[in-house]
C-alpha cells in the first residue's frame, strides 16, 4: 500500500500507525534513505491495500478511521489531498486495510500462469519480498526466484523439478503466503516468532524450476510440439506421468555428480521420465539452478518432490555432520522418515552435497501415486510446515 510523507511523518512512525515491524518498511523501500523523507514521498507499507469507501451521511474521519479500527492519521497518509473539512456525501476516499487473508489458493490445478499472478500480488502486497528472474524455460518462460530476509544464513527451497510433482509448487507457495501474513501481522507459526527468522536467514525460493513440463501435465502438449511430444510419451496425448522438461530431458538428472552411472542404467532417448540428457546441464532449467546455487553459494538447499514421506539427506558420505542434526529435526516435526541414501546420482541435492559439501535435502511429499490428488493437500501442508520452518530456524 503506497502512503505519502507528510510532516513528522518517519519510517518508525509508520511502523507504529500501522503496527508493522520497522525492519519490513525500511525493507520495502531500499531505493528510499529513511533520513531524507520530503513532503509527498511515496513510501511502500506492506501488509496493507486500500478499499474505496464513499462518504455516507453523518460520516467524520474519525468515525470512518473508529469503524475500521485504524487511527485517524492512517487517513490522511492514503489521501493526500484530503480535507477534513469539506467532506461531501458520495465522495470516494481510499480507506487501508490490514491484510489477514491468503491470496494464493493453492487446492486447485496450479500451472505457470497461476504461480506467476500469486507472486505478482505477494511482491505488490509485500514489497519486502524480492522476486527476480534466474533464467528461461525451453519454451521461454521466465524463471522465477523469491528472497525473504536478510540473515547469513542462506536457505534455498525449490519445487516442481518433476512436471507431475506439480502439487509441490502451491504447498511452496502457500508457506510462502503463509509467512508474508505471519511477519506482517506479527503472528507465530508453530508457536516460532517469525521475524527472528527473516533476521536471521535469507530465504531464497524456485518454486517451479520446470514450467513447460507442469504447464504440459496440467494443460496439454503445446500445438508446436504436441506431434514429437506424443511420439516421445508413447503415442498417447495424457501426460499425466510426465517428468521431464518439454524437451524430454529429465531435470533431476542433470546434474554432474556421477551423471554417467545415472546415464548408464537410464533411457538413453528423450521421454516422460529418467533421460539425463546427451551431457549433464544441457538444459536451461538446470543450468539456471545451477548459476543461481553458484552465485548464492546457499548454507543448505531443500528440493521438494513427491512421494514417499522420506527425506533423503546424503550422498556418498560427503554430507556434513550437521545435515543428520538437521534431519532429525526435519523428521520429528513432519512425522517423515529420514533416509540417508539411494542408489541414485545427478541429482540436484547429490551435486550440491557433493561440491559443497553442506547440507542438501530431496522431501518426497506424501503418498501414492503422482501426480497426487489435490485431495491430499492440506495433510501435505500441515506435514510439510515443519520442514519449511525448522529449515529457517536450526
Amino acid at each position: 500500500m503506497d502512503v505519502y510523507v507528510r510532516p513528522g511523518v518517519s519510517f518508525w512512525y509508520l511502523s507504529q500507525v500501522f503496527s508493522v515491524p520497522l525492519r519490513l518498511i525500511i525493507d520495502s523501500n531500499r531505493d528510499i534513505n529513511p533520513q531524507y523523507l520530503t513532503i509527498g514521498q511515496r513510501i511502500r507499507v506492506p501488509g496493507y491495500v486500500t478499499a474505496n469507501y464513499e462518504i455516507k451521511p453523518g460520516d467524520s474521519l474519525w468515525s470512518i478511521a473508529r469503524r475500521n479500527n485504524l487511527a485517524v492519521d492512517t487517513l490522511y497518509l492514503v489521501n493526500p489531498n484530503l480535507n477534513p473539512n469539506r467532506l461531501q456525501i458520495g465522495q470516494s476516499i481510499r480507506v487501508p486495510r490490514r491484510v489477514t487473508w491468503r491470496f494464493v489458493n493453492g487446492k486447485q490445478e496450479y500451472d505457470y500462469n497461476t504461480m506467476m499472478n500469486d507472486l505478482w500480488t505477494l511482491s505488490s502486497v509485500y514489497p519486502f519480498m524480492q522476486m527476480s528472474m534466474i533464467g528461461d524455460s525451453v519454451l521461454g518462460l521466465d524463471i522465477p526466484e523469491v528472497l525473504i530476509g536478510l540473515g547469513s544464513k542462506r536457505v534455498h527451497y525449490n519445487a516442481s523439478f518433476h512436471a507431475n510433482e506439480w502439487i509441490t509448487t502451491p504447498v511452496l507457495m502457500r508457506f510462502l503466503n503463509d509467512y508474508l501474513l505471519s511477519l506482517t501481522n506479527q503472528n507465530s507459526m508453530r508457536g516460532l516468532s517469525t521475524l527472528p527468522l527473516y533476521l536471521q536467514a535469507m530465504l531464497s525460493v524456485v518454486p517451479m524450476v520446470n514450467p513447460d513440463g507442469v504447464n504440459l501435465v496440467i494443460n496439454g502438449a503445446p500445438e508446436s510440439r504436441r506431434e514429437q511430444l506424443v511420439e516421445w510419451n508413447n503415442g498417447s496425448s495424457d501426460f499425466s506421468n510426465w517428468k521431464a522438461n518439454i524437451n524430454g530431458v529429465d531435470l533431476n538428472d542433470q546434474y554432474p555428480a556421477n551423471w554417467d552411472l545415472e546415464r548408464e542404467r537410464n533411457p538413453k532417448n528423450p521421454g516422460p521420465r529418467d533421460y539425463g540428457g546427451e551431457a549433464p546441464l544441457t538444459q536451461p532449467e538446470a543450468i539456471a539452478m545451477a548459476n543461481l546455487t553458484r552465485r548464492r553459494d546457499f548454507s543448505r538447499v531443500l528440493a521438494f518432490h513427491t512421494q514417499g514421506e522420506v527425506i533423503y539427506w546424503g550422498y556418498q558420505n560427503m554430507e556434513p555432520p550437521e545435515a543428520e542434526v538437521i534431519v532429525k529435526e526435519f523428521a520429528r516435526v513432519s512425522g517423515y522418515e529420514p533416509v540417508q541414501t539411494l542408489e541414485s546420482y545427478a541429482g540436484y541435492k547429490d551435486w550440491f552435497i557433493q561440491d559443497w559439501r553442506r547440507p542438501g535435502y530431496t522431501v518426497e511429499l506424501g503418498t501414492g501415486q503422482n501426480p497426487l490428488p489435490l485431495s491430499q493437500f492440506d495433510e501435505i501442508y500441515e506435514e510439510t510446515l515443519g520442514i519449511f520452518l525448522a529449515g529457517l530456524y536450526m
